[in-house]
């Protein structure tokens, strides 16, 4: 989706999810991953939405380069999820020349449209957004909480592959994260697949009704540094669950081996050129050549992203199916499609089998 009329009309029994394209034209794995972890819920939905006459409807917004935005829906709120993208996180200074662009020249008039849906998003009660890296930046902005500082030489440039993401005190009490603190044991750190050329460092305390739920670490194994890298700004009134979340990592980028597949028929088809693709290959396989940092980063996916996003999905689906007085046999926190939202605690295995 492109142009700024071609928002789908919302239509009875059907679900729409938005994913706001950040990557500027650039090649990316993350928007595929996205649409792909929707898809895969939807795949495992499809007998009880095919009962209720239900359907779920994901459209792309290609913000940075085509203006736009999707519509809140004052009864139902909206779905969205932001994806990673490169250049700078204030799109005035992507004039193609400063270092920190990476080339990307843009119009900054996007930038007005989105904080509105940010807005919209935060004041709705069913308002969801789940913000990946370049999303994460530009919420920061919308909310005026972290500066954005390009990683020089004495943080060694760019952060990229498995890194650490400390969790703070706040995460051990969380309703939703104290079970992902529960599993990060006595170190409270969590593996996280990076690809950060910007740190986002707050300004000052942030707001009480905000919660810090993690730092980067400087290494693996480093002191706790001073960049925000998970934040959740609101959550479900009902249990907790977070529905207004940002975290500066990629925990989209699940399944690796189908990811390096992909990445490698993409370069052989020429779309992506050496660099990219060499850069993106030794993350791939770094995560792939160790088996504990792949677990590890499944539990940091699926309670920073996954877990939200079906648990966001379903409840949606099911109030979808009671407006309409249409029978749904799934509950967002009971329904074995939601076992991470009932508080239990799954191993590794049974984690990947859920999710």
């Amino acid at each position: 989706m492109s142009t700024r009329d071609a928002a789908p009309a919302p239509e009875a029994g059907t679900v729409d999810v938005a994913v706001l394209d950040m990557n500027h034209g650039w090649p990316n794995l993350g928007h595929a991953a996205v649409v792909r972890s929707l898809r895969q819920v939807v795949c495992d939905l499809r007998a009880a939405m095919a009962d209720a006459g239900l359907r779920v409807r994901v459209s792309s917004y290609d913000v940075r380069r085509h203006g736009g935005r999707p519509a809140v829906d004052a009864a139902s709120g909206l779905l969205c999820i932001g994806t990673g993208g490169p250049g700078h996180l204030d799109p005035r200074r992507n004039d193609g020349l400063d270092p920190g662009s990476q080339g990307i020249a843009e119009d900054p008039s996007w930038e007005p449209e989105v904080f509105g849906l940010f807005d919209d998003l935060r004041a709705h009660p069913e308002g969801t957004l789940l913000a990946i890296c370049h999303s994460f930046g530009i919420m920061c902005r919308w909310l005026g909480v972290a500066d954005a500082h390009l990683r020089g030489p004495e943080k060694g440039g760019k952060s990229a592959g498995i890194m650490e993401n400390a969790l703070t005190p706040a995460a051990r009490t969380h309703p939703w994260f104290r079970f992902l603190s529960q599993q990060a044991g006595a170190s409270q750190r969590i593996a996280v697949l990076d690809s950060r050329l910007y740190d986002l460092l707050p300004e000052g305390p942030l707001p009480d009704t905000m919660q810090a739920i993690g730092y980067e670490t400087l290494g693996v194994g480093g002191p706790v540094g001073p960049a925000l890298t998970m934040l959740e700004v609101e959550r479900s009134a009902a249990d907790g669950m977070p529905r207004i979340l940002g975290v500066n990592h990629h925990p989209e980028i699940v399944n690796r081996p189908r990811q390096l597949a992909l990445l490698r028929r993409r370069h052989a088809a020429g779309k992506i050129d050496d660099r990219w693709y060499e850069e993106r290959r030794r993350t791939l396989m770094e995560a792939l050549d160790d088996r504990a940092g792949e677990q590890q980063l499944a539990l940091t996916s699926s309670f920073s992203l996954h877990g939200p996003l079906r648990y966001h999905l379903l409840r949606r689906l099911r109030q979808t199916a009671e407006s309409l007085g249409r029978a749904w046999p799934l509950h967002e926190r009971t329904s074995p499609l939601a076992m991470l939202a009932t508080g239990e605690v799954l191993s590794l295995d049974e984690l990947g089998a859920a999710l």
